[in-house]
């Protein structure tokens, strides 16, 4: 890739020429080599030619759509021309509810700027309204190319660019270039840092430390194998629940979502209501675990974790807590068992933001074809892994306004290092994917939905069946979530054999769990009705006020044990402490070295 430096007298100038080549630089590095964007490409390809050809078989209803853009775009030029004369004048197109784009003052009060958003917004507008009332697309189709023209329209903002921006204009000028030249060293130390795509800084990236300033909560790591450590907490309370916490993070994010700063940590919260908590913290894996398999993640993962939570605390059941695809990893577990026929080792399953029915699987969808996904796998059998950077991308493109366009204005536009938000900073702080756990989740569960279809799951000789579950449990979903829809989550509870209790968060996927009670920020609905679908559910239910934790605390409290006992010592004669939490592998960063 061509290297610049910023010097001399005109860094703008400079700043331009380097824009168009570093571009055109990425742009053929990554349809060149990238199986993955070939295949998009391709897609994308033939999702038009479908449109096109839908468009030609009633091309009166094009020309009414292209009859009422030209109306709407020469109100929009007259309008301009009167608020040029008379400022007073109220703009015929308004910003878009949350649209937070266009807030400096000169989109409103400046005719030229003005003009510039009314337009685009009017052309945004009618783009997805073309979309929506051409017949014979089909509805995958439809819902790939919403997809595809939502990135193409946001990526053509006029907020994008220093030349119709006024605020970066005004910066710019004010600044001598300065903010450019910053940027460039922010996007060429991002570039570095990113695999294939642009994986833009979300947060300083020596904003925080783990263990001083990020998963602080006292622990120790008692067993690692090749797949995961387990970190047992120290208890904060003189005598502890009988039955002790295992919690299952994602294994394709870090642990420590659960365990941020003291204010925010769900770990913290759980030890002071008087739980013994584990948590597993899961290998960054690299080409050398390539074959580690779903399979593994189940009999060297969680059963083993819960062989050692046995051996520690002489507890032959755990309550058990999963989060977004660790729940669907806790559920297949607790689905062997009950195929090997064992005795259940679950007494309590929880599951927040879960799909076990992977029928409806989010905005995530769009990328969910046989194309796509032999495309990655092509990829991943090359590396030995799917990079989490790119993971990353990927689903900061589902949010692309407020994920990844608006740090790249301030970044690179601004020359603005973004500020600490813990958050964001797990966020950024990637984990790879085994390629054969990639295949297996990419393969069989979002493309061909087998875990909901008894059987078709095989872990050994042994065919999942959801339904054989019969341990209590409870959904936590939220309202918000584009990656596990709330409705989506819901159906797949259908599929447990089990009492289940349902919970809709406010919120969104991440800041809807993270809900601590002191904050009193979010609340969530209950309903224990009957219901044929999720809007009749969310029609009959109440809202509470509050955050979720407290009611799963009372729920699980049937579940935790006869008696109370005195505070566990860490770890055992058999599986003494390692080393301090957070441990060694949440502390592994991409790239892996192996």
């Amino acid at each position: 890739m061509q290297q610049n430096t910023f010097s001399g007298n005109d860094p703008i100038g400079q700043f331009f020429h380097w824009n168009e080549t570093m571009w055109s630089d990425m742009q053929r590095s990554r349809l060149g080599d990238n199986p993955v964007s070939q295949a998009l490409s391709h897609v994308n390809s033939e999702d038009l030619k479908v449109f096109y050809q839908a468009v030609s078989t009633n091309p009166m209803r094009l020309l009414d759509m292209q009859m009422q853009w030209w109306q709407g775009q020469l109100a929009i030029c007259q309008n301009s021309m009167v608020k040029a004369m008379d400022n007073s004048t109220e703009s015929l197109v308004q910003n878009p509810p949350g649209d937070r784009r266009f807030q400096h003052h000169s989109w409103k009060d400046e005719p030229h700027f003005d003009f510039m958003r009314q337009s685009y917004l009017h052309f945004a507008k009618s783009l997805v309204e073309m979309l929506e009332v051409v017949e014979g697309v089909p509805e995958p189709v439809r819902q790939r190319l919403a997809f595809t023209f939502r990135q193409t329209i946001n990526a053509l903002a006029p907020t994008n660019f220093i030349w119709s921006n006024p605020e970066l204009l005004q910066r710019t000028l004010e600044e001598k270039g300065a903010n450019l030249v910053k940027g460039i060293e922010l996007f060429q130390e991002d570039m570095a840092a990113s695999a294939d795509l642009l994986k833009i800084r979300m947060t300083r990236q020596g904003a925080f430390t783990l263990g001083q300033d990020l998963a602080t909560t006292p622990g120790e790591v008692v067993f690692r194998n090749d797949i995961f450590e387990l970190i047992q907490y120290g208890a904060s309370t003189e005598s502890v629940h009988q039955t002790p916490l295992l919690v299952i993070p994602p294994f394709i994010n870090k642990f420590y979502i659960l365990d941020l700063k003291e204010q925010n940590s769900l770990v913290g919260w759980l030890r002071d209501q008087g739980h013994t908590v584990f948590i597993m913290s899961w290998r960054n894996p690299g080409k050398d675990q390539a074959s580690i398999g779903f399979p593994d993640l189940i009999h060297s993962g969680t059963m083993e974790a819960i062989r050692v939570i046995e051996q520690i605390t002489d507890e032959k059941e755990v309550n058990a807590l999963g989060y977004c695809i660790g729940g669907t990893l806790l559920a297949s577990t607790m689905a062997l068992y009950a195929a090997r026929r064992m005795k259940p080792r679950v007494k309590s399953a929880t599951f927040l933001t879960t799909l076990l029915d992977f029928t409806q699987p989010g905005e995530v969808g769009v990328f969910i074809n046989d194309t796509v996904v032999s495309a990655i796998e092509q990829m991943n059998e090359t590396q030995g892994f799917f990079d989490g950077r790119q993971m990353a991308v990927t689903f900061s493109l589902l949010r692309e306004n407020s994920l990844y366009w608006n740090y790249y204005i301030d970044n690179y536009l601004k020359g603005e290092e973004p500020s600490d938000f813990d958050i964001l900073y797990w966020n950024s702080d990637s984990t790879n994917l085994s390629a054969a756990c990639a295949r297996f989740l990419l393969r069989e569960l979002y493309l061909n939905n087998r875990l909901s279809q008894s059987g078709e799951v095989k872990i050994g000789n042994f065919g999942l069946d959801l339904g054989k579950i019969k341990t209590p449990s409870y959904f936590l979903s939220t309202k918000e979530d584009h990656i596990a829809l709330w409705d989506a989550t819901f159906g797949g509870s259908r599929l447990l054999g089990g009492e289940t209790t349902l919970v809709l968060g406010e919120s969104g996927h991440v800041a809807g769990v993270v809900n601590p009670p002191h904050k009193n920020k979010y609340g969530y609905w209950l309903s224990d009705a009957d219901f044929d679908s999720p809007d009749q559910w969310l029609a009959s239910a109440r809202r509470e006020a509050g955050s979720w934790w407290t009611h799963w605390q009372q729920w699980v409290t049937p579940h935790l044990g006869d008696k109370q006992v005195p505070a566990r010592a860490v770890g055992s004669e058999e599986y003494p402490g390692l080393m301090p939490a957070p441990g060694q592998y949440v502390q592994q960063t991409l790239p892996v070295e192996e």
